[in-house]
């Protein structure tokens, strides 16, 4: 899973720690996906505790062998169809401007899920980071009604 994080593309670095604690302690929201025994993807989430309708997608992590496959949208709705989300009815997460395929990966989802998709600036480039990181938009997806079994999953193992 480390290695897959690291390869990931526009994600920003966290430590092997920080993984770790998310497998420990945020095992019921986070997900990774198998293909042929390998792992290829990965999601970390985490519910708020002063928001127990929504699901936080903290990182989606896809392998280049397994992109443009569905296969981040098959552990999205996984999370979703996990007891824990029961009470989930919105996901927030945050994408940069230039981050199209977390733009596609999230829209997609909103429109199978039958939610709205707004977004507004949360992390400022210059206010929040000091200019050296993308301005982040919050992006929330409300009225999510599970859509599961009409999807068209991809060949992958999510567990």
């Amino acid at each position: 899973m480390w290695d897959l994080i690291q390869k990931g593309g526009p994600l920003d670095e966290n430590s092997m720690y920080c993984n770790l604690v998310q497998c420990d302690h945020f095992a019921d929201t986070c997900v990774i996906a198998e293909l042929d025994g390998e792992i290829v993807g990965w999601i970390s989430a985490f519910i708020p505790p002063d928001a127990p309708d929504t699901l936080f997608v903290w990182q989606v992590a896809v392998g280049e062998s397994a992109r443009g496959r569905g296969v981040a949208k098959k552990m999205l709705t996984e999370l979703f169809d996990r007891p824990i989300c029961a009470d989930v009815t919105q996901l927030k997460t945050t994408i940069t401007a230039d981050n199209e395929a977390s733009w596609a990966l999230f829209n997609s989802f909103a429109e199978n899920m039958d939610g709205e998709l707004d977004h507004e600036t949360h992390y400022e480039k210059d206010v929040h980071f000091g200019g050296k990181h993308a301005t982040e938009y919050m992006v929330t997806i409300s009225d999510i009604e599970s859509a599961s079994e009409n999807e068209q999953q991809p060949n992958a193992d999510v567990i």
